[in-house]
């Protein structure tokens, strides 16, 4: 078999952040099986920021680089492992292709991609969401990234139309997120007693309305656990998925801890050895609440009811193009947010009957990237 080089960039194998964690082991398996399908047998290299969190993809084959200045600025880094490479997958954390965060952290993001085009190298935009874009010069910078790219995947309808503001014209393809393919291992149910998830964000009960939401989390959060234990017939387990704890403001792990001391009845889960343990484990549940996206993806591609908390357009971007309404959108307030998730929670056989339904959408999404990225790498082999 032919070898093939793969760049997987902005990626990451250890990230605090499991969402990462399951878009990068989403991502590698999608690209190993299209390796396959075109009679291919890759060779990785991650590239991505330096991350100490539990690890996701766990295979010592796979070459790793850390993204930063000594590494983009060296002969013989980023540009030198851009020559041995074949295609570059770039996913770009996700939601990191936009101009809403600081301009440094922009700066690197577009850094890397101009890099690899002006190098040559088939960039591919794997599944993300792309945008928004308001300001300049980045609108500018990123429409010419999007022209130049080999090829662009989105994971919803309004990355599309973020695209098509800043580079008229240009295809994609809408599939869907990754993450839908991370492998798990199915755990059991727990009978006689409803098992409660509630996936606290640690970003969102932080002081203040940053993301500018009808709801205040905080608050919301302590009156949905306070309604969950008065019903006495559910065990309620309050479960991390961003372990930070150098990054307080973004931990998911001391809000839990705070709200387990605050409330002894409930159940802290263990924090998570990987993405894929995290998705074991809320695959026992009968019920989900989360406020990170990635979280929910878990329990809806594991069949488990499930209410996600939006407090970004990718969250009513991605489930919206599923045709699912069991979201908190931005612009409820608490009140209508509390009934939403008690109603969704008592009508969960119907809840489970619309994430089944969703399923073709999801199998077509995955199998459209595999079956693109399989012409891709046949064509970008040497």
């Amino acid at each position: 078999m032919r070898d093939i080089r793969i760049g997987l960039l902005w990626h990451a194998g250890q990230a605090t952040n499991l969402g990462v964690g399951a878009l990068s082991a989403g991502n590698l398996l999608i690209a190993r099986q299209a390796a396959a399908q075109a009679g291919l047998s890759p060779r990785f290299t991650i590239i991505g920021p330096q991350e100490h969190g539990p690890d996701s993809i766990n295979d010592s084959g796979i070459e790793t680089r850390i993204i930063n200045g000594r590494y983009m600025a060296s002969p013989r880094g980023y540009r030198a492992d851009l020559k041995r490479l074949d295609i570059m997958l770039d996913i770009c954390g996700g939601d990191s292709f936009t101009d809403i965060y600081a301009n440094k952290r922009f700066a690197y993001v577009a850094a890397t991609k101009i890099l690899p085009i002006l190098s040559g190298v088939p960039l591919v935009l794997s599944p993300q969401t792309i945008g928004p874009f308001s300001k300049q010069p980045h609108s500018a910078v990123a429409g010419w990234i999007c022209r130049q790219a080999h090829a662009i995947f989105v994971r919803d309808a309004l990355s599309l139309t973020a695209l098509a503001a800043i580079a008229p014209g240009v295809p994609a393809r809408q599939v869907v997120d990754v993450a839908f393919a991370l492998p798990y291992t199915p755990r059991a149910r727990t009978p006689g007693r409803l098992q409660v998830g509630l996936n606290v964000s640690g970003l969102l009960m932080q002081p203040g309305n940053q993301f500018g939401l009808g709801i205040d989390y905080p608050a919301l959060t302590h009156r949905l656990i306070e309604a969950l234990l008065e019903r006495k017939d559910c065990d309620v387990h309050l479960l991390a998925h961003v372990l930070a704890p150098h990054v307080p403001a973004d931990d998911d792990g001391r809000s839990i801890d705070l709200l387990k001391a605050a409330y002894p009845a409930l159940h802290r889960a263990p924090d998570f050895v990987s993405a894929s343990d995290a998705k074991s484990f809320i695959s026992g549940l009968d019920f989900l609440v989360g406020g990170r996206m990635h979280a929910t993806i878990a329990a809806f591609s594991a069949g488990v009811p499930v209410v996600p908390i939006s407090y970004s357009r990718k969250f009513e971007g991605l489930f919206g193009g599923l045709g699912y309404e069991w979201l908190v959108t931005r612009e409820m307030n608490n009140d209508a947010a509390l009934a939403l998730v008690l109603r969704a929670l008592d009508q969960r056989e119907q809840v489970a009957a619309d994430i089944a339904a969703a399923a073709p959408v999801i199998d077509a999404g995955l199998r459209d990237y595999r079956d693109a990225l399989a012409t891709l790498f046949a064509d970008a082999a040497p």
